[in-house]
């Protein structure tokens, strides 16, 4: 088994002509010629497209602008874990065609490194045991984005394994990428494993990036990081070339700084994968264009229920810019139903199935992956598992493994298997969200995503103290975060969560809730301070 190489993580764009500011936050950066510093920066995807159609910018100044921010104030957050060679090379050639593929042709986008691509990158799941590992062929996501015109920008860094290597919560730290820090203040945690992109997006490296989630990583570290994150109906976005967690659960999503760039980045998404079964459910029901869904008078005449029980109260801080946010809801004509309790949400925290499903399909998925998987590198579960104790002082320096080693050891029998799951699926989707849904005629449920990130502690694990995640994780049912406001400048997001497919309606909602509020707000990468 090999050795890891010396790091490759962030590779240097020093050729670029770039300088990096030893203080970000006192001071910007040389700007791309033609652009000046911050100019560029809260952008949406549908100005960028105008900007360059009437010629005032092109794909290879506007890759320029964003690697030299990586370069420049990625030391401080650790978020990219590698950046792609040839983003240059790509920018360039998307300028040379003389037709926009869409909307987002020339759009530098990053992806979470559980995301293969077929190009000089590698794909790693953050691990020392995957470096060099570089696929034949593009994951669906990354080649979709590819015939969208997109430029894959890089790869960016997460918790190790999506977060399955340890018992304790240790969210966007991995051997490979180091620790994620928070933009809006660095010694908070980014929260859950899609934390790179969602501090990328937050920090305006990168135009919109991909996450995945199993259970909140992809709405949790969007509401830490002041950006819109959406959790697709499992099926809807195909994860063929993904490294697996729990494929009963695992989604793969867009993380953007407006709900609007987050469903154009949506539309390319979606579609029936030859290498995802699960996508065949979508057949009918995904849409090209999330954009004609968006509404800025959407919630007049939506009914919105707030459950009560277990998503309230375990942080005041997240209740009180909940209850703000519930507020502007009614103003701009929502009926509010209150409280509109998930009547099975106490049972859905603490299921005996859950870990059973987690661990028959990680061990399974997991395997599965590391056999197939080309390189020289480990071929299953045990043989990471000694890998790491083998590397010990890097990889397991601050965690432990005891994750990986517990579904390692853990058997259960296909049946208890699937008597777990189908109890998981009955109290999450028709004694769960369905039943609330139904029995107040709802359009959707709305409570805090999470409360405000904690401080990030290497030696004991991040506090992790409650969320909205767990019903549409185990339902495989769409959510979208959404900021919501600032407790001390800590950003906390509001949860629209929805029945399967309902993607359409929860965008509606979503996007007349961010032209109602107006919360998001660029980070300033503020230095640990005293106090909360």
């Amino acid at each position: 088994m090999r050795t890891p190489a010396s790091s490759t993580t962030r590779r240097t764009v020093l050729a670029l002509g770039t300088a990096a500011a030893a203080t970000p936050w006192l001071g910007t950066a040389s700007a791309s010629p033609g652009t000046d510093p911050g100019e560029l920066d809260e952008l949406g995807i549908t100005e960028l497209r105008r900007r360059m159609a009437d010629g005032r910018l092109d794909a290879e100044r506007l890759t320029r602008y964003y690697l030299e921010r990586v370069e420049r104030l990625d030391p401080l957050l650790h978020a990219v874990i590698e950046v792609n060679p040839d983003a240059l090379r790509e920018a360039r050639r998307r300028d040379a065609e003389r037709r926009a593929r869409g909307p987002l042709h020339g759009m530098p986008v990053l992806l979470k490194d559980l995301v293969e691509t077929a190009d000089r990158m590698h794909t790693t799941a953050g691990s020392l045991a995957l470096e060099g590992l570089r696929p034949a062929a593009d994951a669906t996501v990354a080649a979709r984005l590819r015939e969208a015109g997109a430029v894959i920008l890089g790869k960016t860094n997460l918790s190790e394994w999506a977060g399955g290597m340890s018992l304790t919560h240790h969210a966007g730290w991995s051997a490979r990428g180091g620790q994620t820090r928070n933009p809006y203040k660095l010694d908070r945690s980014p929260s859950e494993s899609s934390s790179g992109t969602g501090v990328a997006v937050a920090a305006n490296l990168c135009v919109a990036g991909i996450g995945t989630e199993t259970n909140g990583s992809i709405i949790d570290p969007s509401s830490a990081n002041c950006v819109v994150g959406v959790k697709p109906t499992v099926g809807l976005v195909g994860r063929g070339g993904v490294i697996p967690g729990v494929p009963s659960q695992d989604s793969v999503g867009p993380m953007a700084r407006t709900v609007r760039d987050a469903a154009i980045l949506l539309g390319t998404l979606v579609g029936v994968d030859d290498r995802d079964p699960a996508t065949r459910a979508s057949r009918g029901r995904f849409h090209r264009d999330y954009t004609r869904f968006l509404d800025a008078d959407g919630l007049r005449g939506a009914r919105i229920g707030v459950p009560r029980s277990v998503y309230f109260g375990y942080s005041h801080h997240a209740d009180e810019i909940a209850e703000r946010a519930i507020a502007v809801l009614g103003k701009a004509g929502a009926t509010i139903v209150d409280p509109a309790d998930i009547p099975t949400a106490e049972r859905l925290e603490d299921l005996p199935g859950s870990m059973v499903v987690q661990v028959y399909e990680i061990k399974r998925a997991l395997n599965a992956y590391l056999a197939a998987a080309p390189g020289d590198h480990p071929r299953s579960l045990a043989e990471l598992i000694e890998f790491n104790r083998a590397h010990a002082d890097r990889e397991l320096r601050y965690v432990r493994q005891d994750g990986l080693e517990a579904v390692e050891r853990l058997e259960f029998t296909e049946r208890e298997y699937r008597e777990a799951l189908a109890a998981n699926h009955r109290l999450s989707r028709a004694e769960g969200i369905d039943a609330v849904l139904r029995e107040h005629d709802l359009d959707a449920l709305v409570m805090p995503t999470t409360g405000p990130p904690a401080k990030i502690d290497l030696i004991r694990g991040d506090a992790h103290g409650g969320g909205a995640s767990t019903p549409a994780a185990l339902a495989g049912y769409p959510a979208i975060s959404v900021p919501a406001g600032f407790a001390f400048g800590l950003p906390v997001g509001l949860t629209f969560m929805g029945t399967a497919w309902s993607e359409p309606v929860l965008l509606r909602l979503a996007y007349a809730y961010e032209r109602a509020s107006r919360v998001r707000r660029p980070p300033a990468h503020r230095p640990a301070d005293v106090g909360f």
